[in-house]
């Protein structure tokens, strides 16, 4: 991940600029490697870059041949390739980098051009001719934006990765929209992304197709392996995680294979191939992948308390792997000392969010301290399939695909802002294969009927039956009792005294009377528990009310408790008898 900071049509940005590279540097945490700014008319890009590819060219701001046009870019553009094969207008690259194909793809198609992009971004783009800024996010929010107003500034408009590069000039944030672009001509920010999928009212009645499902996440997987420096994998033990690893670790034997064969042959690319894609990384139009990165072993990692029912199924599965494995234990005073941290990182004060972080914002220190640059994560799952616990309360299957669409509409506002936050805390990149847009065409399409919770049938049963292939060809993904685990919350899978530790903590920390008599500043969002109050107040010593209105609770549905845990539901296991003691 990288760090975005950008003003357009700031009344005296040269003299704004001094305060400019002040908060972008609030956020070098994100994109350690090298900063760099552009300011033209009253406009001004700052970045703040984590290089993983194009590593020895791709400095940003990026700007093309006359430098009219400047783009500031966050995150990967998994078919960069493909894009510099078929741009209808010849255009010479500057770098290797990924994001660069932005530039081109603005010259062809204008405020068009980030429905042509398959990847997880976001970006600020300048455009000095026609003193334009355009400003876009993914799809899916795997990438956080934000965007904020002064009112003392009429006409001038911030965007930035994180609030904390906001609010000291912004007087008013909101999430930037994902699948969303900005148009400074206009002044509106307008819906590209337009899946078949997007009306959660529109009940899918496609017919489950298991080869279809378990090839598309394969590719996305193979997509997500782009690299340039040492990756891994963050391994749980949980289904979702695992069945990524299992992905992962497939293609990483087969580009040791392929690199053994080629050390051999390897060649300088002319210059003018380069510009068509040619001897870079990233995926062909053959889908085949291709990446200078050549590791011995695919590493993964786990953590949790001591005993956690994650690191115990997370070593099973590595065992079966073959992966080269990292057990991470922390210890509860270990992640009590880090929340304050962890809340200005996260810049939430969401319980379900920070329960879930604070495990990952550890494990993510220990990741990069290893020299290990981009991880691969299983987030997204649970919301495509139905598989959160909650989701055995669903009455019908109508509800439960509007449920399952909610979520992933909403997941810029939950999960993809822990891995995003919580990895580039450290410098570190996190990428999620299953909020690929190709498979979220396929997996959000099939009759839900078929992913309904019954007694034959637990959560996410079809991605499970999707993979269950030891009798076929493809050979075993997962030994059954991984594959057919329940379902953990991460924060319960660490190891269940973390979310007690948290509530004791909480009950010292706030009184009967404190919950009485809330701050008047918060409004009508009133915390409902302890723990939730706890939060609300550490989230304050870090940032101004303005910030609240971006945050959203996670809660559950069709079940009545205010403790979002999975273990909070009846139907969970307290015990997996089937995991290996």
């Amino acid at each position: 991940m990288c760090g975005i900071f950008a003003c357009h049509n700031h009344p005296d940005v040269a003299k704004f600029k001094p305060t400019a590279l002040k908060l972008s540097k609030a956020i070098r945490h994100r994109g350690p490697d090298w900063s760099g700014s552009v300011t033209c008319h009253n406009t001004i890009l700052c970045h703040e870059r984590l290089s993983i590819v194009g590593v020895e060219s791709g400095a940003q701001p990026l700007t093309n041949a006359d430098e009219s046009i400047a783009v500031a870019a966050n995150g990967e553009i998994y078919n960069h390739r493909l894009v510099r094969k078929h741009l209808k207008i010849p255009y010479h690259f500057k770098t290797t980098s990924d994001c660069e194909v932005i530039i081109p793809l603005y010259l062809e198609h204008g405020i068009d051009a980030p429905k042509y992009l398959d990847g997880m971004f976001s970006f600020v783009l300048y455009d000095k001719k026609q003193d334009r800024t355009i400003a876009a996010r993914d799809p899916i929010g795997i990438t956080t934006l934000y965007k904020g107003y002064n009112s003392q500034e009429p006409g001038t408009v911030y965007f930035a990765s994180e609030l904390k590069s906001l609010h000291p000039v912004c007087d008013k944030i909101e999430a930037f929209p994902p699948g969303h672009v900005f148009d400074s001509l206009t002044g509106e920010t307008t819906r590209y992304f337009e899946p078949s999928w997007w009306d959660e009212k529109k009940c899918p009645q496609t017919p489950l197709d298991l080869k279809l499902l378990r090839e598309t996440l394969e590719k996305s997987v193979r997509k997500r392996l782009m690299a340039e420096v040492p990756y891994g994998v963050l391994l749980s033990g949980g289904l979702d995680s695992s069945l990524v690893a299992a992905i992962a670790q497939r293609e990483s034997l087969r580009l040791r294979k392929l690199a053994e064969e080629q050390a051999a042959n390897s060649q300088e690319v002319d210059p003018e191939a380069q510009d068509k894609g040619e001897g870079l990384v990233g995926i062909d139009d053959d889908n085949k992948l291709s990446t200078v990165t050549f590791l011995p072993q695919l590493n993964s990692f786990s953590i949790g308390l001591p005993g956690s029912p994650d690191n115990k199924a997370a070593l099973e599965v590595a065992k079966f792997l073959g992966t080269k494995h990292h057990v991470m234990t922390f210890t509860i005073e270990d992640g009590l000392n880090a929340l304050s941290d962890v809340i200005y990182h996260l810049e939430t004060y969401d319980v379900t969010t920070i329960r879930a972080s604070t495990p990952m914002y550890l494990l993510s220190r220990k990741i990069k301290a290893m020299g290990i640059k981009m991880v691969l994560s299983g987030e997204g799952s649970d919301e495509i399939f139905g598989g959160y616990l909650y989701f055995h309360g669903a009455p019908n299957k109508e509800e439960f695909h509007e449920e399952c669409v909610r979520r992933v509409k909403n997941l810029h506002l939950a999960d993809c802002l822990r891995a995003n936050k919580s990895t580039s805390a450290w410098g570190l990149e996190a990428r999620v294969p299953f909020l690929d847009k190709e498979f979220l065409e396929v997996a959000l399409n099939i009759d839900p009927q078929e992913k309904m919770i019954t007694k034959e049938r637990l959560e996410k049963y079809i991605l499970r039956k999707a993979f269950d292939t030891k009798d076929q060809p493809e050979g075993a993904y997962l030994p059954d009792n991984i594959l057919y685990r329940q379902k953990e919350q991460f924060s319960d899978g660490v190891g269940y005294g973390w979310i007690d530790a948290l509530k004791d903590q909480a009950e010292l920390q706030v009184t009967d009377e404190m919950m009485k008599n809330p701050k008047p500043e918060w409004g009508d969002d009133i915390p409902d528990t302890k723990e939730a109050y706890w939060y609300r107040c550490m989230f304050d010593e870090h940032f101004p009310p303005s910030c609240a209105s971006t945050v959203m609770r996670w809660t559950p549905k069709w079940v009545k408790q205010t403790d979002p845990s999975g273990r909070a539901i009846s139907i969970h296991q307290a015990k997996y008898d089937h995991v290996d003691e």
